[in-house]
């Protein structure tokens, strides 16, 4: 018999869905995949550079478990100077990418049978990663006339002597909403009185448009800070991805049970791309504000597009790379005299006929939205929504 825990998670429908719109162009076939969660922009030059220098110079051998000295100090600095924190190194745990970090932290924290609250609509390993680490995960589920985001009431409802932590993702995906400062605040003191965790998911903070100020709750006062775990990385804000580092600030003794943790299960992470993480974190950063350009150009247009398409409605995402898409008034409709039923459904028939594949959104706990990520080319979305805009003038019904 196979372990209960591991059958009862599901594969990651956002990872299906890139693998099989890749298998679809492997073999020839012209797919305009919107499924994709990474920047579409190369590593800058000078994180390479550092990359490649790191193997010439022999730095191929293990380091410690939870990340070298320097890359730590690196951190460090950048959340003293970007969020306003100040950690030790001693706090910071560095880890195979953002997922990595987030089970590292469930594993500390949790204990059998307790609860951990996830506002829907959510990033699909939130709940398995729960599951994975024999918690409990309670979807609270949010509106979209509130943003997608969790309110006081919400927590209460969902609240019991069984919750342990609250995950807040902020700028969210997939909806792409920024808390602000205010509901941070009525967030932290609720967790705070309730004596909750918070994992606080800010590995979007660098990619938020209109001037927005993205808030740490961990910035608040030492109430929020000392019940933080800050999960973040470099995978997004510097196209970094395949690199796979991810960091985590916390409580010495939480970072403590993480790092030891971590030591047992994968040792230190990859050598080579913490001396390119070392790079990206201390060095230029002009790049970073030239992919900002480019994907607010590309969400202005996505979601203007969106919004003047039949059945379907959208919120204008605050930050990250991520449009979610109601289509609840194209459900029931009937595609070539068969009735599209969910978003499952919607999503295998418009890469079926258009060749367009987008993620459903049942796997973030919202099973009448997809999700449109405009990390891809400017000519990729034009063609792609072009085919949406075909696909949704055939329903009938």
């Amino acid at each position: 018999m196979l372990a209960k825990k591991g059958l009862a998670v599901s594969p990651s429908p956002t990872l299906a869905i890139d693998s099989k719109a890749k298998e679809l162009k492997s073999r020839g076939v012209d797919v305009i995949s919107f499924g994709a969660g990474e920047p579409d922009f190369d590593t800058p030059a000078h994180i390479r550079e550092a990359a490649i220098a790191a193997i010439n110079q022999g730095h191929t051998r293990y380091t410690p478990a939870s990340g070298t000295p320097e890359l730590k100090e690196a951190i460090c600095r950048k959340l003293q100077r970007e969020n306003g924190l100040h950690y030790s190194p001693a706090e910071i745990v560095v880890s195979n990418g953002g997922k990595h970090s987030l089970s590292n932290a469930f594993a500390a924290l949790l204990n059998p049978g307790d609860e951990v609250l996830i506002p829907v609509p959510y990033w699909v390993s939130y709940p398995e990663l729960v599951k994975l680490n024999d918690g409990i995960p309670v979807e609270v589920v949010t509106e979209e006339k509130q943003g997608f985001k969790v309110t006081i009431p919400d927590l209460k409802k969902a609240w019991s002597p069984r919750t342990k932590a609250l995950v807040l993702n902020s700028p969210s995906n997939p909806t792409g909403q920024v808390y602000t400062r205010e509901e941070l605040e009525m967030i932290g003191y609720f967790c705070y009185e309730h004596e909750m965790y918070i994992i606080a998911d800010e590995i979007y903070e660098r990619l938020v448009y209109d001037g927005l100020a993205c808030t740490s709750i961990a910035g608040l006062g030492d109430y929020t800070k000392k019940l933080t775990v800050l999960v973040n990385g470099v995978s997004k804000s510097y196209a970094m991805t395949g690199w796979r580092i991810g960091y985590t600030a916390s409580a010495p003794e939480i970072a403590g049970v993480m790092g030891a943790i971590q030591s047992h299960a994968t040792s230190n992470p990859n050598s080579i791309a913490q001396k390119a993480a070392l790079a990206a974190l201390d060095g230029p950063q002009e790049g970073m504000a030239e992919m900002l350009q480019a994907f607010d150009e590309r969400r202005n247009y996505m979601v203007e597009r969106i919004v003047g398409l039949p059945f379907l409605k959208a919120l204008k995402p605050q930050g990250a790379f991520y449009v979610f898409v109601n289509i609840e008034g194209a459900l029931g409709k009937a595609f070539g005299g068969r009735e599209i039923t969910d978003s499952d459904d919607f999503a295998a028939r418009l890469l079926e006929e258009e060749k367009v594949a987008v993620v459903p959104g049942t796997g973030f706990g919202s099973p009448g939205y997809i999700r449109l990520s405009f990390a891809t080319s400017m000519e990729n979305i034009v063609k792609g929504l072009d085919r949406l805009e075909a696909f949704l003038a055939e329903l009938r019904g």
